[in-house]
């Protein structure tokens, strides 16, 4: 435990030194954009990480949850704790998030530390951590495109667009088979059982506002396209006029 302990100090500490060496050679640039780039950063890594884990080291997590963490499952989940712990230490105090966010990161944090402390179902949390994580680098690139005022372009759209459908396909879909197999499995405890329901009704709420927020940028886009349609049809009626 001691060792555990000190493994994941050092990763809260080498994210605080990202983030310290980022804002003095990035010292132009504010304290969130600083942050947003160790953000980015942690989900690149730790997707491809908890990828690797997942799909090459084992075992599979959909037939396998419950099942004794391995150094490489502990290396990732340490990783991800120190991040969350830096970043959920910082919206605090620079006070950038709402509840639904600290939520999240709280839960994410509790998930890390049980499986941590139990020894066991490291590989699911993996998978949860390759899910809330996949669509990470994308919701930064979208805040990223709108400082640089060029969030309503081809490249915002796209961005918005996958961002939509990773959330929905592996958040909503894939979690949510996941959740099934780790409910129906008798080997994960009934906590991870727990923290299983409750980041992935912590899912659904997210993809209610990401529902809405669709359903807005579609619709003013389509109103967008009638009005220039209609600037089309009054310019050709004109020109035929004259």
């Amino acid at each position: 435990m001691t060792l555990l302990i000190v493994e994941v100090t050092s990763c809260l500490i080498g994210w605080v030194v990202l983030y310290a060496s980022l804002c003095y050679l990035n010292s132009h640039r504010g304290y969130e954009w600083n942050c947003r780039l160790v953000t980015l950063f942690h989900g690149i890594l730790i997707v491809c990480v908890t990828a690797y884990i997942g799909f090459i080291d084992g075992p599979w997590p959909f037939t396998h949850p419950g099942t004794e963490n391995t150094p490489l499952q502990v290396t990732a989940l340490a990783l991800s704790l120190g991040y969350f712990m830096f970043d959920m230490g910082w919206c605090v105090y620079f006070r950038t998030e709402g509840s639904i966010m600290l939520a999240h990161h709280t839960l994410s944090i509790l998930g890390i530390v049980l499986a941590l402390a139990l020894g066991e179902s490291g590989i699911e949390t993996c998978a949860v951590l390759f899910g809330s994580e996949i669509t990470n680098p994308l919701l930064q690139a979208r805040w990223f495109l709108r400082k640089v005022g060029r969030y309503h372009s081809l490249a915002g759209d796209v961005v918005d667009l996958l961002f939509v459908l990773l959330f929905a396909s592996v958040r909503i879909g894939v979690g949510g088979r996941m959740l099934y197999c780790e409910l129906t499995s008798p080997r994960p405890s009934l906590l991870m059982k727990g923290g299983g329901v409750a980041m992935y009704g912590l899912s659904w709420v997210f993809m209610v506002d990401i529902t809405r927020f669709a359903c807005r940028k579609s619709g003013a886009k389509f109103r967008c396209w009638q009005e220039a349609r209609k600037a089309v049809e009054v310019n050709g009626k004109s020109e035929k006029a004259s």
